[in-house]
């Protein structure tokens, strides 16, 4: 039935765009709309929708006399991208140059919002100005400042300098804050060219002198996503610690090579590791990377999540992981001494630093050694004596990866 209702929708949409691509087309009211298109009482809504939607892509404008027009060259759909002194730019997608938009032409437009804006047509410098039309959608509803307090009322200074203008707090709204807290705040009114936003503090972070304030302030303007959601955390459950035999079927079995990980002192995700050996001027090269994809299956929770996240954020006391911890810090970190799953390329590297064959292989490695940059640099840069003797199996392989480090520069 869904599936039905959505074909349904298509043919709507369609049957719209080209009523209004046509020559012959002129601005229409929606009730012009409605008789011209011939729509059912009962389907005006859907008619509204799909107008409102039209707006929202730029498609159409909804002039002050309520006609839909279509969008001329002089207008465009960007987004606000505010200053603190009030004016802004609205930056164009594909496009290298900016509108500037004066402050009394921006129309309480935020930084982040969608906006509808007419370039004007006389030009008083080399950079285009412009005027916003309309706000289209809303950047941001929520923001992170610090509290300052008045007799009757408090305001909020936005972290982010860019939004310019500070958020009024109405007086039942302050959730108890005091001056120096730093807040979140959701806001009520968005404001116009005259009046600044107002909103009401959800959550108060802590002084902004405390402890880890001031990363939980860069965690929650970024909407970083500390937590996993519970979904993610139930399949979790169906991941194993460890590999089973067979899922090392069909995979090539490395594990006899001499194999590392190189990384810093603190890095625990240890996702990819080397192997090399040298047989007369050819260098044999072998990369492997964890295969996370043999855990994590296209469109399940957690490739969803992942997706979503993009990647892992390094904070100065914290990491806000792309993958839970259980399979970053467990079954997908190429740890020394346990059996893991990889996708590895193999290389045949000259003397001349070219490549002169490749294989890429779904594998089953076990590296020998978790080793870190300083060590490798005691060993290959100072002869560390001591350094040397801890790893002295793998001192011959470290001098090749200086030569092929030359080499390849």
């Amino acid at each position: 039935m869904k599936e039905k209702n959505k074909e349904i929708l298509e043919e709507k949409r369609t049957m719209l765009e080209d009523f209004i691509s046509r020559e012959e087309y002129k601005p229409l009211r929606f009730k012009e709309f409605v008789g011209f298109l011939q729509v059912p009482r009962g389907e005006k809504n859907n008619l509204k929708e799909l107008l409102d939607q039209f707006i929202k892509e730029g498609k159409l404008i909804l002039d002050q006399q309520g006609r839909y027009r279509i969008p001329g060259d002089n207008i465009k759909v960007g987004t606000f991208a505010g200053t603190q002194r009030n004016f802004g730019f609205v930056i164009l997608e594909g496009e290298e140059q900016d509108i500037f938009i004066p402050e009394n032409a921006t129309k309480g437009a935020l930084h982040g919002d969608k906006v509808m804006v007419a370039i004007n047509e006389e030009q008083t410098g080399k950079r285009k100005e412009g005027t916003i039309l309309d706000i289209m959608e809303r950047g941001k509803t929520e923001l992170v400042g610090t509290f300052e307090k008045s007799k009757n009322f408090g305001f909020v200074r936005p972290d982010n300098p860019k939004f310019g203008r500070d958020i009024f707090i109405a007086k039942e709204h302050t959730m108890g804050a005091v001056g120096g807290h730093k807040v979140v705040v959701k806001l009520t009114k968005f404001g116009d060219g005259t009046q600044n936003p107002e909103g009401k503090v959800i959550e108060i972070l802590g002084h902004v002198n405390d402890p880890g304030v001031d990363i939980m302030s860069i965690i929650r303007e970024h909407d970083l996503p500390v937590e996993f959601p519970e979904e993610v955390m139930r399949f979790l459950n169906q991941i194993p610690e460890e590999i089973d035999p067979g899922e090392m079927k069909g995979r090539l079995d490395i594990r006899k090579l001499q194999t590392v990980t190189i990384d810093g002192e603190d890095a625990k995700d240890l996702d990819d590791a080397i192997t090399l050996s040298k047989e007369g001027e050819i260098y044999h090269l072998g990369v492997h990377i964890a295969d996370v994809s043999h855990y994590v299956k296209e469109g399940s929770v957690l490739d969803k999540e992942a997706l979503k996240r993009g990647t892992s954020v390094y904070l100065v006391d914290r990491v806000i992981p792309m993958l839970p911890h259980k399979l970053s810090n467990g079954i997908c970190s190429l740890n020394a001494g346990t059996d893991r799953l990889a996708l590895s390329c193999f290389m045949d590297i000259n003397s001349k630093g070219e490549v002169v064959s490749h294989r890429i292989a779904e594998t089953v490695v076990q590296v020998d050694e978790r080793m870190t940059y300083t060590s490798v640099a005691k060993i290959v840069e100072d002869h560390d004596e001591e350094e040397c003797r801890k790893y002295e199996a793998l001192v011959p392989m470290f001098y090749e990866m200086l030569e092929l480090s030359q080499i390849l520069k």
